[in-house]
């Protein structure tokens, strides 16, 4: 039996997180959630995930320096990039630099499902189920 997808998130707003959570774990994901960058940081040292979900506009350290850490210390992992402040710039940076996706908020966690099951589908994860698309949660 396989294990579950480890997946890290990370937003400076806590109400993403505290929704994502249940949602992703509704769908067989081990989630844990931070809301700064510093904390995260020091669990990516510590511990390998399959999926980090990361906003790029926070206060100290912003999304696209996450995104170089956990490259640089994980290379398989798959890094999916959430902001309000999505422009083409920020994306096309982001996805230059190895993010796996970018999506922008606001958004429904059934669409970040659906990109963690691609990248669960990539890192060869066959168990992540597609919930239905009107699961409100």
């Amino acid at each position: 039996m396989q294990e579950r997808l480890q997946v890290l998130v990370l937003d400076d707003e806590p109400i993403v997180g505290k929704r994502l959570q249940p949602a992703l774990a509704k769908v067989g994901c081990d989630v844990e959630v931070f809301d700064a960058p510093g904390p995260a940081l020091q669990r990516v040292a510590a511990k390998r995930f399959d999926i980090v979900v990361t906003d790029i506009r926070m206060e100290d350290i912003d999304g696209i320096e996450v995104l170089e850490d956990v490259l640089e210390r994980w290379p398989t992992t798959k890094v999916i990039m959430i902001t309000g402040y999505a422009t083409v710039e920020v994306a096309r940076e982001a996805m230059a630099k190895g993010a796996f996706d970018f999506i922008a908020k606001p958004f429904k966690p059934q669409e970040l499902r659906d990109v963690i099951a691609r990248a669960a589908e990539a890192l060869g994860f066959a168990g992540i189920e597609r919930a239905a698309a009107d699961d409100p949660a």
